[in-house]
């Protein structure tokens, strides 16, 4: 499904925004492609894609820790929370799905 990566995209956009971080920005447009590759029926590549990136941007913000108890249930500590759910939950189905799914072009013989 597309739905995931689009809504990873939107969160991470949202927490990096204000003001721009241009490290986190950079994950946005790779899952974006990823959902493209995905409504082209590349599917097995696109929750590669998305797994992957997904691990690389749980890593990133596993680095960061609130100061405050208040920073982990203020806005924005929610909309972390909610980001690092769905990057676990993409990391896990993706990395299923690439793992056991077929390729399109692995049963065609190349001659």
């Amino acid at each position: 499904s597309p739905v995931p990566p689009t809504i990873l995209a939107t969160l991470i956009t949202s927490l990096h925004a204000r003001p721009p971080q241009l490290l986190p920005l950079s994950f946005p447009p790779v899952l974006l492609a990823s959902t493209f590759l995905n409504l082209y029926s590349y599917t097995t590549d696109s929750a590669g894609i998305t797994a992957a990136w997904s691990g690389l941007y749980l890593l990133l913000a596993r680095r960061r820790k609130p100061e405050h108890m208040m920073q982990k249930f203020g806005t924005r500590g929610i909309v972390r929370g909610a980001t690092m759910g769905v990057c676990g939950i993409n990391v896990l189905a993706g990395g299923w799905v690439y793992a056991t799914g077929e390729k399109a072009d692995e049963g065609v013989s190349v001659r």
